[in-house]
């Protein structure tokens, strides 16, 4: 049984422009593949570029994928850590492309298994109430749409923050406005504050009852994130501060954090998210899952994990639901007032329809 041939589709969906403190994106610029083996078996990743945050776009992610899959074909599936480990000695960092990879591996593993993901990683489902995010706005407006998801069903928002603070507290005094105090808020300021700003910020928004804020500063300013935490009674979560088990080591030792995000985008993929989490488990650090602009199928994948890792209590599983114009996905994710499921199956149980597939570009390994 080995890896013999390798599908990469640049897999580009429209979307409503989406406003963070670190700029604005109008299409998830994503990477699909298909992993097959030479029974015919193949495994389905996904990857979702957000250059302001991570530093790849989707066609650093198209190329680098190119040289991946000549380091795995011809390669044992089996041997999850070998095959990691040859991406990670080749290049450093590239964590996106990196995360599709690791993602078709494990779909391919358990499908191997004819298990679905979440057992083959010792999990059992559970239940899972995903926030949704308000993108960076005029005030007015933002109180006006999160009194719409409020309406509809929402029960919990997260807001993107992160400008001028005068803005952004009239932005939560707006929405608190809007919709009572009965639905709980998290921030994400998106690196946007100077450390004085996240300071007046976070004390003036103490008030607006916010569940945490996320990532309130620059990552070269971790070091002050001690020290902020004392500062206010608003919790703190570190997003792109965690890249790997190392940065969490390093800030859960720092007693810098409250919680942390793990992205699969961000650390790379299952195998080292599952070392985050074990290394916030042993500091009483509880988790979140989060995400870029992957579609329900990548969502899948991280609902199946996150049944897997008790440390995550926090979902933010709402990416294609913030803005994605078309669905190109079959089985994965679905939604019922916000509560999400998954499809039963083995592995993902997703794949991208092949309709949807015939206009992306793409390349083949044979």
């Amino acid at each position: 049984m080995f890896i013999s041939k390798i599908e990469v589709y640049k897999l580009s969906i429209p979307m409503e422009p989406f406003v963070i403190a670190t700029g604005t994106m109008d299409y998830a610029q994503n990477i699909f593949l298909k992993i097959y083996l030479d029974n015919g078996l193949y495994g389905v990743g996904e990857c979702s570029a957000f250059p302001m945050i991570v530093g790849e776009t989707q066609n650093t992610c198209f190329e680098i994928a190119k040289d991946f899959a000549k380091i795995w074909k011809g390669k044992s599936p089996l041997d999850i850590d070998q095959r990691i480990e040859e991406l990670n000695v080749y290049i450093a960092r590239n964590s996106t492309i990196k995360s599709a990879f690791d993602m078709a591996l494990y779909d391919l593993n358990a499908k191997i298994e004819n298990i679905p993901l979440y057992r083959f990683l010792s999990g059992d489902k559970r239940k899972v109430i995903t926030d949704i995010t308000l993108g960076i706005g005029e005030a007015r407006e933002m109180a006006e749409k999160a009194k719409k998801l409020v309406n509809d069903g929402a029960k919990i928002l997260k807001v993107k923050l992160g400008e001028k603070v005068e803005d952004d507290i009239d932005r939560m005094a707006k929405i608190r406005e809007s919709i009572g105090y009965n639905t709980p808020i998290r921030i994400d300021a998106n690196q946007g504050w100077t450390y004085s700003e996240a300071v007046d910020a976070l004390q003036k928004l103490e008030p607006h009852h916010i569940e945490f804020c996320e990532q309130p500063m620059r990552t070269y300013e971790d070091y002050k994130l001690s020290k902020l935490r004392n500062q206010t009674t608003i919790a703190i979560m570190a997003d792109e501060s965690v890249y790997d088990h190392h940065d969490a080591k390093r800030l859960c030792r720092n007693n810098s954090c409250d919680y942390i995000n793990i992205k699969l985008s961000k650390s790379g993929g299952i195998h080292e998210a599952i070392k985050i989490h074990e290394v916030a488990q042993k500091y009483g650090v509880k988790c979140m899952i989060g995400g870029m602009l992957e579609s329900r199928l990548g969502l899948a994948a991280k609902l199946h994990m996150a049944y897997a890792l008790p440390g995550i209590q926090f979902f933010d599983l709402d990416t294609c639901m913030v803005g994605h114009l078309e669905n190109p996905v079959k089985g994965g994710v679905y939604y019922k007032n916000y509560e999400v499921f998954i499809n039963e199956g083995v592995g993902i149980a997703a794949d991208i329809k092949p309709e949807y597939l015939e206009k992306c570009e793409s390349w083949v390994l044979r």
